[in-house]
């Protein structure tokens, strides 16, 4: 066995450390070396690699200026539906919360009594109907036909004896002018003229008395063709109460003025209402009314028919458009503030009374805006910034972007990208700076 002496000892210590290290510098620059190596190829691999994206083309387009406002929604017509006659109501046939068309039936009211008054009108038509028929019958005239006094049978009749009377009148007028002649003559008696004479009277005074015949006869036709008109006069009273029974059976039904949403609803089977019972209320909710409130310093700005588009926080990823309709003349002194009403298209319903909104109403000027897809940005959590692809050659170049107003499915660029620049539209997340890219 050898011992080493401490001077020794202290000569092969650094000896081996130094033959220790290296060893260790041997390995461990292998180890670098490869470590780079591998980096190297796989930076080489990135380089080479190209991504398939679609692109789209950034557009400069007129931003309006818009005045902000905040408001809530109201209904463009709100309307208590009441009934136009009074009775027991037998059905409600809606709910609140219900959408119900125009003419929806609302409620029903008892019908019986109405019923029971176009029975009774129907009957009084058939009876003066009848009364009708009787006059036109004795003036001996057709269903409807036409009135002429000459062709009622009573006056034809003493048309015939007053024409009789005058033919008769006419033979003794001759005979007694051809007696008077021959009495001149010496021809014929004094006593038998006078015979002729009275015959001639007599047949003047049956003329005179045929004539009256004929005269009242006449008169009697019309008085009854008068009749007939009254009788006709009754039909058409009689058929009034009709047309009044039936509207009266048409009144029980309630129905909806308009399409709209049912929001309050009183009654039940069974309860008595009058013409001043609401028996629902019905909202018209489309188009939709907006009160907005609109500072004093931009009144001078805002005018009727002026475009709106509202956002509410039911739909925070919808805009939706309408229009000024109604400006109030007076501000409110708490607030200096002008209530404008705007008006919504909500085809869908969407839009609900009292909603909170929030508005843009369009004002005069604007300006130039750039706006790309939305699929065009991504968001960066890690920056918390929102960036974009920019492709020239064929090779992307990032861009950090700030957005503004966002349109459909466009959105406005405020710094970071020019007008007529490519940008990349999807596989935004495999992307970076100086990658290549194909179509």
């Amino acid at each position: 066995m050898v011992f080493f002496n401490s001077e020794r000892s202290l000569l092969v210590r650094p000896l081996i450390l130094v033959l220790l290290l290296s060893a260790c510098g041997i390995s461990c620059g292998n180890s670098a070396s490869k470590t780079a190596e591998l980096e190297n190829a796989n930076r080489q691999s990135q380089n080479n690699e190209v991504f398939t994206v679609t692109q789209a083309t950034a557009v400069a387009r007129e931003v309006p200026a818009v005045i902000a406002a905040t408001g809530s929604l109201i209904a463009s017509e709100s309307s208590d539906i009441a009934p136009r006659a009074a009775g027991k109501v037998v059905n409600v046939g809606v709910n609140v919360g219900e959408f119900v068309g125009q003419g929806t039936i609302i409620a029903k009211l008892d019908e019986r009594d109405a019923q029971l008054q176009l029975a009774q009108a129907t009957a009084n038509v058939a009876q003066t109907v009848s009364a009708v028929r009787q006059a036109e019958a004795r003036l001996g005239l057709a269903v409807n036909g036409s009135f002429s006094a000459g062709a009622i049978p009573e006056v034809r009749a003493a048309n015939a004896i007053y024409e009789q009377a005058i033919a008769e009148l006419r033979q003794a007028e001759a005979n007694e002018k051809r007696y008077r002649e021959l009495v001149e003559t010496g021809d014929v008696s004094l006593q038998n003229y006078e015979n002729y004479r009275t015959l001639r009277d007599t047949a003047r005074a049956r003329v005179s008395n045929a004539l009256q015949n004929l005269e009242g006869a006449r008169n009697a036709a019309r008085q009854n063709n008068e009749a007939i008109k009254s009788a006709q006069a009754a039909v058409n009273a009689a058929g009034t109460q009709i047309d009044l029974a039936k509207q009266a059976i048409a009144d029980t039904v309630i129905r909806a003025p308009f399409a709209g949403f049912i929001s309050n609803r009183p009654v039940a089977v069974g309860e008595f209402v009058t013409t001043a019972t609401a028996v629902a209320t019905l909202l018209r909710t489309n188009p939709i009314k907006a009160q907005l409130q609109v500072a004093e310093a931009n009144v001078p700005y805002i005018s009727i028919g002026r475009g709106v588009s509202i956002e509410v926080d039911a739909y925070r990823d919808r805009k939706f458009a309408g229009t000024i309709t109604a400006i109030n003349p007076a501000l409110e002194t708490t607030s200096r503030s002008v209530i404008v009403e705007a008006s919504i298209e909500n085809g869908d319903n969407a839009l609900r009374t009292g909603m909170f909104a929030t508005a843009n109403i369009t004002r005069e000027g604007g300006s130039t805006g750039i706006f790309v897809p939305k699929a065009a940005v991504i968001n960066d959590q890690s920056t918390q910034a929102f960036r974009a692809f920019v492709i020239q050659d064929g090779v992307v170049k990032l861009r950090v972007v700030q957005l503004g107003t966002e349109e459909n499915d466009f959105v406005q660029i405020l710094t970071g990208i020019n007008a007529d620049e490519t940008v990349a539209t999807s596989n935004l997340d495999k992307l970076y700076e100086g990658a290549k890219v194909s179509f």
